[in-house]
């Protein structure tokens, strides 16, 4: 199944996630098929920036988003 998940990026302690599609069965920081955006939580304003267009395509062909990217992406 391929899933709209979060990869952790930076380093320790300074934690940012990509917004990538990637199946189900790799591992979280492995390989993904696209990166459809960033999250930054360290950041002031929690910067969130997400490609709404590559976000609906992924979902029309049955992509399953993750709980925490769901959350993020009722926000913005």
């Amino acid at each position: 199944m391929t899933m709209i998940r979060m990869t952790r990026m930076g380093r320790k302690k300074k934690p940012f996630y990509r917004i990538v599609v990637t199946d189900s069965r790799k591992r979280r920081d492995g390989g993904w098929i696209e990166a459809i955006g960033h999250y930054n939580p360290v950041s002031e304003n929690k910067e969130l920036t997400l490609d709404e267009e590559r976000l609906n395509y992924w979902l029309s062909v049955g992509a399953q988003m993750s709980p925490t990217v769901k959350r993020l992406a009722g926000k913005k």
